[in-house]
């Protein structure tokens, strides 16, 4: 019985490998966490940091003692991933663990332990919706189906000109400001990379910051509410108006 259960797993995993990279669906929680070599994912592949970014490496690297070198791999591969485009082969992996001088087994289970990290491609706009309860209660499947049925696209695909695919993400950590979605733009590289928030999308907002990030423009991120002041409420403050009240001591002496 486990056998075939194994089984039926590993072909639902060689599935979704077999389709192209761009395609590769992320319906299968854990179908990432397996590396099967295609032609552009392949340890073989050569891959180094830019020149741009081994200064960076270098200032990483020196917030660390040098015998812990190891503490570096989260923001290592986070550059990595800005560079190359938003997601890590196989090849950027190995090339941190060069730097931290670990054995690559070791950034493979950071790799593929934390959802920050893409280990198949995405577009140059990459959207998360999130998905956490109150964004959901506050409607993000209507945001993310509108983001979907707007893009043509599955969630986990990229659209056919590359410029934009669509994920989940749990938590933002602003519920106050619920729905949200966020944005990472590869499009310029790690030198130009920005990873912004915006809070309190409608369905129809976010099609627009769809198409103002087409056109190349840079849509004014955090709440899209006009009626709000950050995460402030509608119309402003109704309580908590005047200046708190210092702090009251006894003395001591007198008791």
């Amino acid at each position: 019985m486990l056998a075939r259960l194994a089984a039926k797993r590993l072909l639902e995993i060689r599935q979704v490998f077999r389709q192209p990279t761009s395609q590769v669906t992320r319906s299968l929680s854990t179908a990432l966490n397996y590396h099967l070599d295609s032609p552009d994912n392949k340890p073989d592949l050569p891959w180094e940091f830019s020149e741009a970014n081994q200064s960076k490496v270098k200032e990483i690297l020196s917030y660390y003692p040098s015998n812990y070198k190891q503490s570096a791999v989260i923001p290592l591969l986070d550059l990595a991933q800005q560079q190359h485009g938003g997601w890590l082969p196989v090849s950027a992996m190995n090339a941190v663990a060069k730097v931290i001088e670990v054995a690559p087994i070791r950034v493979y289970e950071v790799a593929t332990f934390y959802s920050m990290f893409n280990r198949a491609k995405v577009g140059k706009y990459h959207l998360l919706v999130c998905g956490t309860t109150p964004c959901m209660i506050r409607g993000s499947r209507d945001i993310e189906s509108a983001l979907l049925d707007h893009l043509g696209v599955k969630r986990g695909e990229v659209t056919k000109d590359g410029l934009f695919s669509v994920g989940e993400m749990e938590c933002m950590g602003c519920c106050v400001n619920a729905p949200m979605i966020t944005v990472a733009d590869y499009s310029n590289g790690s030198e130009g990379y920005t990873y912004n928030y915006f809070e309190d999308v409608t369905p129809e907002k976010v099609v627009e910051i769809v198409e103002k990030l087409r056109k190349g423009e840079k849509p004014p991120h955090g709440t899209q509410n006009p009626k709000r002041i950050k995460c402030g409420p509608e119309g402003g403050n109704k309580t908590l108006l005047g200046e708190p009240k210092p702090p009251q001591f006894r003395d001591l002496d007198a008791c």
